[in-house]
Formats: structure tokens, sequence, C-alpha cells
């Protein structure tokens, strides 16, 4: 029988070529879509799972808010993970991590500077599960200056020799390390990536009993099956107790008065496997992924795979209006309903299973351009996804009984001899009246159209995105990072930089409005009210910085090297001064600032900037305070010309003759602009390729129904040919009911795509 069933089925497809494979192909894309998204998130929700502990572990973050500025950072103070273990007996473990950045690291006379370092607690690689290939993961990092690198950075430095044993130095520090341990390479999915791990015991500051500053990265590990909220409610009394002596000392006042002035500071607890997805913390170890590109895939690859299936019963329906007479001669010969139900379900599943391998195709095909579009590592590999195969067979079978089903129970339930007297099984394609398949035609440009207005929201936000008045000019502006390592040649190499007539002006400062910068909390107030304090960022700058980004004065004066009390004086940006309540007479003011040792100073007024963004476009513009001063970190050039390879090659080669040693980097401010918005201009692009292929399986679906209205009136049309019709009179008679049913589309789909883009 079911063989019998699959001879017809196949017969039946290669008698409708064009049907067919318009039904396959359109099919096919949007499962391989689907399939693609499903891989994209799956990817994007596994991070940190494959840590053994992985759902008892949380990391300890800081929040607060002071005078409405907001402090949601992801590191703790430095006694936070010992403190806590000792307070808590769920707290079965506790570790932390300090990002080192990237160090020169030399060895055998070369320098290498590609990196990433960490110092960690002693217990951090059996705290996550981060095998070592040689060494003892439980002593590899208990002594200072020991230090464990990954498998990669091993190969790198000293090729197929045994690491252990080894020693490299870090010539930022002058410290050197000797490695103890060489583990294996951290998975891609895993919220942060170091390829050597340092003992926290070579670091100072890692014994410091401060609560007043926040740079290590806090981990706990629960007891099983406690609820992390337990602890997070507990977390606050601990907290005053340790920080309000420490806060009356630094700022005179304890905890309970800093509350009653209308601020608040805290520990709070994140799931590990929350961090990846769902960390609206600054300070992260890396950028975090996208719920919102979650949730937008997702809804993508539903309403592709819901068009895709409109089509495919659309397609099927007007298909087997064909076969109306076959059924009759079947039934009349003796065909139950349900041989003919089982017949129609076949042919449906197997156009489905075509359909799927296809799809399966399209996506090996595909993988390598969406990774490179997006940043990620998906593998179509079956044994990473075991849940591929069975889930992709039992989608074939739901979708091919769901598109068979309708022609099947209809065609079959038809009296025969009414059939093979002439009667119509199915009216017209497409319906004159509003029914199931013109509602299917409707339901599926709804979501075009829907997607298409979409898309064109999106990508008018990343034209606004690069088209913004930024407050500051990013044109033309070169920046060198890490000037310290020409230690006193640093204002000799300035000078020459500025004897090339090409460049403007040049600045040096750890501070810029857009890529690697600095940060900080600084807390200042007026009138020495303590109670008056407000966050603000602090950016110490030099008397060329504010000219050389072009940032607006309003009012004031800019910061001068012939001024010598200028190493007191302040510049404040609109967001600060209205943060203090200042409405006039802004100039010449005080502001007070205590350092965590409680000692305090006084800065006079002495300019006003014009707020400019020096945070993403996502966040407002918060307050900020620039001091003058002797400053190191990048230096800023401002350039006349836009042709910018020569000046780039005279400043490389100024470098080189003061710092051999050392390797010229550069980048350019617009870039890094740029790079700052990458994930929205990649989400952005992806986006608009998978609506075009939504849009494209529905046209695909709409060509094939087109085909087939003008097949059923092939007479018609020749008769109102004969009788002097012109061509485009023909289209229009065939697409005017199309037409109608995409305009009501069209209407739905406005205010749909309105609320979901609002």
């Amino acid at each position: 029988m079911l063989i019998n069933s699959l001879k017809i089925s196949i017969r039946s497809i290669l008698n409708n070529k064009v049907f067919s494979l318009i039904n396959i192909f359109g099919l096919s894309v949007g499962i391989g879509t689907c399939i693609l998204i499903i891989l994209f998130i799956k990817n994007e929700l596994s991070y940190d799972r494959f840590n053994k502990d992985a759902n008892r572990i949380v990391r300890v973050v800081f929040r607060g808010s002071v005078q409405g500025e907001k402090m949601n950072e992801a590191h703790v103070m430095p006694p936070v993970a010992k403190t806590l273990k000792a307070e808590f007996p769920e707290v079965e473990k506790a570790t932390r991590l300090r990002n080192g950045g990237i160090p020169k690291v030399g060895h055998n006379g070369k320098v290498f500077m590609n990196s990433r370092f960490a110092f960690v607690d002693s217990n951090f690689l059996t705290f996550f599960t981060l095998p070592l290939i040689t060494g003892n993961p439980a002593t590899a990092l208990i002594q200072p200056g020991t230090i464990v690198i990954s498998q990669s950075a091993a190969t790198k430095y000293f090729g197929k020799e045994n690491a252990v044993g080894k020693t490299l130095h870090f010539k930022d520090q002058d410290v050197d390390f000797t490695i103890t341990g060489v583990m294996k390479d951290i998975p891609k999915n895993s919220h942060f990536h170091f390829d050597m791990l340092g003992a926290m015991s070579t670091f100072p500051e890692s014994t410091s009993d401060t609560w007043m500053q926040s740079e290590f990265h806090t981990y706990l590990l629960l007891t099983k099956g406690y609820n992390y909220k337990d602890l997070e409610a507990k977390l606050s009394k601990v907290f005053d107790k340790y920080v309000s002596p420490q806060l009356q000392e630094a700022m005179g006042m304890n905890i309970e008065n800093f509350r009653k002035a209308g601020n608040d500071l805290g520990l709070f607890l994140q799931p590990l496997t929350d961090i990846h997805l769902h960390s609206d913390t600054s300070g992260n170890l890396e950028p975090g992924g996208d719920t919102n590109a979650v949730y937008i895939f997702g809804v993508n690859a539903l309403l592709m795979l819901l068009i895709a299936c409109i089509n495919f019963m659309n397609l099927s329906t007007a298909g087997a209006s064909k076969k109306v007479k076959g059924v009759g001669v079947r039934k009349v010969l003796g065909s139950s309903k349900r041989m003919l139900i089982g017949q129609f379900m076949t042919e449906s599943i197997l156009l489905t299973f075509l359909a799927t391998i296809l799809a399966l195709f399209f996506v090996e095909l595909s993988i390598p351009f969406f990774n490179e579009l997006s940043g990620n590592k998906l593998d179509l590999s079956f044994s990473l996804h075991s849940f591929l195969i069975p889930g992709l067979l039992l989608f074939t079978l739901l979708v091919g009984m769901l598109a068979g089903s309708y022609p099947s129970f209809f065609l079959s339930s038809h009296n025969p001899v009414a059939v093979l007297k002439g009667a119509k099984a199915f009216a017209e394609y497409p319906d004159k009246r509003f029914g199931v398949r013109s509602g299917l035609v409707v339901v599926q440009f709804m979501v075009s159209i829907s997607l298409i207005i979409c898309t064109f929201v999106v990508f008018s936000q990343l034209q606004f995105i690069r088209n913004k008045k930024l407050g500051y000019d990013k044109e033309q502006v070169m920046v060198i990072p890490d000037i310290y390592v020409l230690g006193n040649s640093k204002e000799t190499f300035r000078q020459e930089v500025l004897q090339n007539p090409e460049v403007l002006r040049v600045s040096i400062s750890g501070y810029l409005p857009v890529g690697q910068s600095y940060n900080n909390n600084f807390f200042i107030y007026p009138d020495n009210d303590a109670a008056l304090q407000i966050k603000t960022l602090r950016y110490d700058v030099d008397e060329n910085y504010i000219p050389t980004l072009n940032i607006q004065m309003l009012e004031g004066r800019n910061f001068s090297s012939l001024n010598a009390s200028d190493s007191a004086s302040i510049i404040l940006n609109e967001s600060a001064v209205k943060a203090l309540g200042w409405n006039k007479n802004v100039l010449g003011r005080y502001l007070t600032h205590s350092d965590n040792a409680g000692v305090q100073t006084t800065y006079q007024v002495v300019g006003v900037v014009r707020d400019f963004h020096f945070k993403s476009l996502h966040m407002h513009i918060s307050p900020l305070v620039m001091v003058y001063g002797k400053t190191t970190g990048s230096m800023i050039i401002k350039a006349k010309t836009v042709h910018m390879a020569n000046l780039v090659s005279d400043i490389q080669n100024k470098w080189t003759k003061l710092a051999p040693e050392e390797p010229f980097r550069y980048s350019f401010l617009d870039e890094e602009y740029s790079n700052a918005y990458r994930a929205e201009e990649r989400l952005g692009l992806i986006i608009g390729i998978f609506a075009g292929l939504t849009i494209f399986v529905a046209c695909l679906g709409l060509l094939g129904l087109a085909l087939y209205t003008a097949e059923r009136r092939r007479k018609e049309i020749g008769i109102r040919k004969v009788n002097g019709s012109k061509n485009w009179e023909v289209i229009i008679m065939l697409n005017k009911d199309f037409i109608k049913w995409v305009a009501l589309a069209f209407v739905i789909a406005c205010p749909i795509a309105w609320f979901a883009m609002h």
C-alpha cells in the first residue's frame, strides 16, 4: 500500500514539475532559514553552560544610584569574595578575576602583544570547568609569579616544546611569570576568554580591604538547590556593615545618611548562565549577546516558516484541483476515503521531505557566510546537535500532514458522480470572496509587508547612527594607544608629530569619546555639602583635548598650560551643571571631591562645554567633568588631510626612531565609532537578508498561484486575445484578485509594523 502510494506520488510530482519545484524550493528556503536561526539561538543560549556547576554559580554585581545617576557594574570590591564566603554558609566557594588587559610579553628576544591576561584566585581553575593539559589545577596558581597559559598560547610561544617551567617576561610591569600549567582553550561560548591566567597573589591590590573601589569580577558557588534570590536578600546588611565606616571616612556620612539623601548602593547576584544575554552592567569582560536579536531572529524564523507552510498549503490546494477527476475515478473503482487521504498525505510528506533535504544543503552552504556576518562560530554537525535529526523528521511529518490535510479531506469528501459530470470541486483561485485560501494569501503578505516596513525602520535607525551629530569631530582623527611606552620621549614625539604640515593639533589623554577608554566613578559635591554630591565621569585631559576634538565651549575658557592654577580647575558639561542644580553663575564656583582615603580636593569651575556623546547612543549623556593635568594613555592627532596614508607612514617612522622595540599601533576615531555600532550594523543586515528571503518565498508562492490561474484560464485568455484584448488588460484580469488581497494585507500590516517597531 505504502509503496504504491509512493509510486503515485513520485509520478504526480514528475507530471507537475514546475509546481513541484516551486513548492519544494519555497519550503526549503523557509526550513533552511529556520534551521540556521535555531542554530544561532541555541548557540546564544548555550553560553557558560559547559561548566559542570553552571546552574549553581552566580556573579556578584554592584548597583547604585547617586542623585539619579545610575551605577551598574560587573565588578565589585576586593574583599567581597572572602567576606561573603565567611558570612554565608550557603556559599560553598568564591573566586575572583581581575582583568589584566593585553600585556607585552617577551620571550627569546621576541615581543608578543595579542594575548589576553587576567589575575585569578588560586581556586579559579577548579571553580570553573577549565581542564589543564599539563599541570595540577589545584596548585598551579597558588604561588606568586605563576601563570597558566592556553594551548594556543603555548603553541605560539614555544611551538612543540613543553611550556611548563618556562618563563614569560611582562614588559609593562617588568615582571617574570613561571608557567605552571597549560589549559585547553576556553570554549567559544564563554563570557570570558583569556590566553593567560596569573596568580592573584602577584597582584598587590588583591589583598586590599577597601570597599570604595571595584575592579574584581567575583563569582560564588552556591549549595545545591539553593535559590540565589534568598542570598541576594541578605546582602544589604553585610554590605552596610563593611561599607558604612569607610563611607563615613571618605565622604563624612554613613550609609544610612547616604540613603536618606536619596542615594543607594548595594550588591546583587546574577546567574552565570544569564551573563551573556542579560547583562546591563558596565565593565563586562566581553561584549554580551543581544536578547533582542534572539527574539527578533526567533520571530523571523517562525514567520518565515509560517509563510513557507502557507505557500506550500496554497500550492498543494491549487494543484489538488487538477486531480478532481482522478479522485472521482478512484472512488468509483472502490477506493475508500481513508485510502485517498493517505495518498494525498503521502505526496505532501514526500514533498516536505525533499524540501528538508534541500534545506540542509542550503544551510551547509550559508553557514560560513552567516558566521562571518554575525561573528559566531556555528556548525551544522549532527553530533553537536543531536536534536536536529529527530526534530527535522517530526517537522517533515507535521508540515506534510498539515499541508496535505485540507486538499485530502476536501477532495475525498466529494460525490464521485457529480465530479465526473463536471461539477467544480474547487472555486477559482484566488477566491472571489474572502475564504480560507484568500485568508492565507492575506496572512503571508501581511507578514511580508510588516517585515519590509520593519526593515526600513531598522535601516533608517542605522542611518541615524551614521549621521548623528555627536558634539565632537570624529573625522580625520588618528589615535595612537599606549603612548606611555615612549617614557621620557613622549613629549619629544608629540613635538615631532606637530612638525608635520598635515597635522593640525595633538592631544594626549586616556579618555576617548568612543572606543577603548578609561572608566571611573567620580563623586563631587558643591558648597562643601557632601549630601549634595553627584556621580560623574572624570576625564583627565590636557589643554589641547577640547580643540583637537572640536568640542564646543558654551561659557568660560579652556585649560591653559600658562595658568598654574588650572591644576585645580575643572570644566563641566551641560549635564553636570543640570545635575548640580545650577541655573546660572556657574563660572568661579567650587566643587569638592573626596577620595577613598577621605582626602579632599577642591576644584574651581572655569568652563562649561556643550554636551557631547561620550557613551553609546543607547544611553543618555551623563554628567562629565574634565580635570587638567599631564596625562597619558592615547595620542589624539587631528589631521588637515583626508589622505592619511602618507601621514601614518611619517608618524610611524618617527615612532620607530624613538622606540624601535615597541610595535606601532593606531586607529581612526571614525572607525572606532563604526566599530562601536558593528553589532547594530550586523543585526540590521541580517534582518534585511531574512526579510528579503521571507518576501522572496511569499512572491514565489504568488508566482505559483499566478501560473496556476493562467493555466486554468488558458481558453478564456485565448478568446479574449482573439477578441482584441491587450496584454496589459489580460495581466490586470489575472492579477486583480491578488492585488485586492495584497492591498488588504498592506492595510493590516501597517499598524502591526508600527506597533512592533515602536
